[in-house]
């Protein structure tokens, strides 16, 4: 049995998305998922990137291609009153709702739909206590200790290559994007590309541009 780390952000409508999707693009195989909450504003950071949604026109197309891609795969999506926004409270919870640490996929499952089912606001303070009432945290998701383990979770992702969400790795390879899925399904069914030489050879093509400032 193969085991997938899933990182998530439920800020993030692709992660929503193919969360809804993964049981069906991997049915018939064998596998484990951990779920591990990620803040994604923390991996653009660390990249250098800026998000969709700082992107005015990216941010249209964004939010018009994922309300797409819905209807297209048959699951319920509507924009929250306002995107984006601060998911900590959300990460915390999510962390906050077992005492192993991370979270089962009824409980992403549940702040998955708090935010993209519904159109309300995700960060409302009353549905905030609305939703941690109904997940009954077994630790504070206020706590520090939490926010030290969303800081090492998204460490963890950036050691192992990281660089948005939803990312899934396993065996060492991380396959990105609701549009990964198929590629990922193809490495769990064991096909021979993934052993030859494609896979590796892209690290070593060279660049004409000039290296990133820090």
């Amino acid at each position: 049995m193969k085991q997938i780390d899933f990182y998530l952000d439920f800020i993030s409508p692709y992660a929503y998305l193919a969360f809804e999707e993964l049981p069906k693009a991997l049915i018939g195989l064998s596998y484990s998922v951990n779920y591990k909450p990620v803040f994604l504003g923390g991996l653009l950071k660390h990249h250098g990137q800026l998000g969709p949604a700082e992107i005015p026109a990216k941010r249209d197309w964004t939010y018009r291609h994922v309300l797409w891609l819905a209807q297209q795969h048959g699951i319920a999506l509507q924009m929250p009153a306002t995107h984006p926004f601060n998911p900590l409270a959300l990460l915390r919870l999510a962390l906050a709702s077992e005492v192993q640490g991370l979270p089962s996929r009824y409980v992403c499952e549940t702040l998955f739909r708090h935010v993209w089912v519904g159109g309300a606001d995700a960060a409302d303070a009353a549905r905030l206590e609305a939703v941690t009432k109904h997940l009954l945290p077994r630790r504070d998701p206020n706590d520090a200790a939490r926010k030290d383990e969303l800081k090492a979770l998204g460490d963890e992702a950036i050691a192992r290559g990281v660089f948005g969400v939803p990312a899934f790795v396993v065996d060492g390879k991380t396959f990105w994007g609701l549009d990964g899925l198929p590629m990922l399904r193809q490495y769990l069914e064991g096909k021979p590309w993934f052993d030859g030489p494609d896979w590796d050879s892209v690290q070593t093509l060279p660049s004409a541009l000039p290296a990133r400032k820090p």
